[in-house]
């Protein structure tokens, strides 16, 4: 049975990389990095980014500083560290919808994901989840389905905003489900949670994080994970694919510097980030956050953002979705 998408870059994170190091590498940083967050703070994204900005400050003997610069869906702060020098000390905290989903939704990129930007390491993984509200009374994803078949027009779903990675989730759902579904756009997850228990709204795509409290309440129903694999906080609830073959959607969040930065500081910069999210307090702090710490290679960052623009570009096409 082939590897899912996780488990591959899991595998081959912990592949070791060259022992010997460039001159570059030997004295990287040698300057005060920045590491730049393109969303407000006290998402995952900015988590992320603080928590490596300590623990690599301390690692290097150096000044790290977390700056947010959010904006056009993370483009603001994305195209600040396409554009700065090749020299490593410009970090972007890059989560799947920058790279992989943006340029099929904005007619007009300020940069190139995958040219302009230079893979480093995969952070981590934040499962999703398909939750409803408790009065809708369906129990599982058929009989979510069927509910939305026999509703003319479909059932009304929430999402953290149009283009993100959660109202990507809904679409690819609707997509393989052959369903219609209405979708209604919130400014951020919390007012699209508020209207999802008042009853406003059906149902969301949601990160566990911002779900799982709403979840245990009994306020919410959780009906399926989008990740390949259950997972272990709801080890009861069903993946969507046992219901919809071929449906797999994750947020993850990685790590990438300018294009053209020499290798050997990429390399230097995977090693000591690797040796960061393996830390016991690092993976324990984030999966307070929901956040599943998930080192890997920048090859085979590069391989992920390469087949999962692909597959998401197709997605945003054939629901005509624009974010501008």
């Amino acid at each position: 049975m082939p590897l899912s998408r996780r488990r591959m870059v899991h595998a081959l994170g912990g592949l070791a990389l060259p022992a010997a190091w460039s001159a570059n590498a030997q004295s990287y940083p040698g300057k005060p990095v920045r590491i730049v967050v393109p969303f407000t703070p006290g998402g995952s994204n900015d988590v992320l980014g603080r928590v490596l900005a300590q623990k690599l400050g301390e690692a290097w003997g150096q000044t790290v500083v977390v700056e947010n610069k959010p904006g056009a869906s993370g483009n603001i702060g994305a195209d600040l560290v396409a554009k700065s020098p090749a020299d490593g000390l410009n970090l972007l905290i890059a989560a799947n919808n920058i790279l992989t989903m943006n340029s099929a939704m904005f007619s007009k990129m300020p940069f190139n994901p995958v040219k302009d930007l230079e893979s480093v390491s995969l952070l981590g993984w934040v499962p999703v989840v398909l939750a409803v509200r408790t009065s809708l009374g369906v129990s599982s994803v058929r009989e979510l389905i069927e509910a939305s078949k026999k509703k003319q027009g479909g059932l009304v779903y929430a999402s953290s905003g149009m283009g993100s990675p959660q109202h990507l989730s809904a679409e690819l759902f609707r997509s393989l489900a052959k369903i219609d579904m209405v979708h209604v756009p919130y400014k951020g997850a919390a007012p699209a949670i508020t209207d999802l228990i008042a009853g406003q709204v059906d149902m969301m795509f949601g990160a566990i994080n911002s779900l799982l409290p709403h979840i245990k309440s009994g306020r919410l129903t959780a009906l399926g994970v989008t990740s390949a694999k259950r997972i272990q906080v709801l080890p009861n609830v069903p993946t969507v694919a046992e219901t919809v073959p071929g449906y797999e959607s994750d947020i993850w969040i990685g790590l990438s510097t300018a294009a053209g930065t020499p290798p050997d500081i990429v390399n230097k910069v995977n090693r000591d980030v690797r040796t960061v999210l393996r830390m016991p307090d690092v993976k324990e702090k984030l999966a307070e956050q929901g956040i599943e710490a998930a080192p890997s290679t920048p090859a085979e960052m590069a391989k992920l953002v390469s087949s999962d623009l692909a597959r998401w570009t197709k997605v945003i096409q054939d629901a005509g979705i624009k974010a501008d």
